[in-house]
């Protein structure tokens, strides 16, 4: 929606105030949970498209399903690098449909999933926590799709789930 894409376009023009900036995305928990209410409009509208026909090649997707007690003993730097890895695997899963999917319907919703995704995937390698060695490399774990509703589903659920609670750990520290 044009609200939040504003949002976000005015918070990634003002990047280089660091920290400052990333407290007030991080601290205003609203803003969290309007991109999960987003990602759940997006899932039902693409589920409304008619007749989308599987994909021809599938699209590779990270599987985002996560412990919450291993999660909580990962640095914010490992989350950030494992959720940048999904994400990346996620938009490049968005792509591969977008080749594939001609109908408007479909279409229309993987372009809007593309920008969104994106928009995370840009925000998070903006920001690093640790100093030395970065970006150890991506070995996600995936799965292979044909349906464009599960690219719509792994997206929700990655909102949902480890961005949610990725945002709510900076919190504890940016927001006191």
């Amino acid at each position: 929606s044009p609200p939040g894409l504003l949002l976000l376009t005015s918070f990634l023009l003002h990047v280089e105030e660091g920290r400052a900036s990333l407290a007030r995305l991080v601290c205003d928990n609203r803003l969290m949970q309007k991109y999960i209410v987003e990602a759940k409009d997006m899932e039902n509208r693409v589920g409304q498209c008619q007749a989308l026909p599987p994909l021809s090649c599938p699209a590779v997707l990270p599987l985002v399903d996560f412990s919450l007690q291993q999660w909580k003993s990962k640095s914010n730097e490992t989350k950030r690098q494992e959720i940048l890895c999904d994400l990346a695997l996620l938009v490049g899963g968005v792509v591969e449909a977008q080749g594939q999917v001609t109908q408007e319907c479909g279409a229309k919703q993987l372009s809007q999933l593309y920008r969104h995704a994106n928009s995370f995937f840009m925000l998070l390698q903006t920001f690093s926590w640790e100093t030395g060695p970065r970006d150890p490399g991506c070995s996600p774990r995936f799965m292979e799709q044909t349906h464009v509703t599960s690219i719509f589903l792994t997206y929700r659920k990655l909102v949902q789930g480890k961005l949610r609670f990725f945002f709510h750990d900076l919190a504890k520290d940016l927001c006191k």
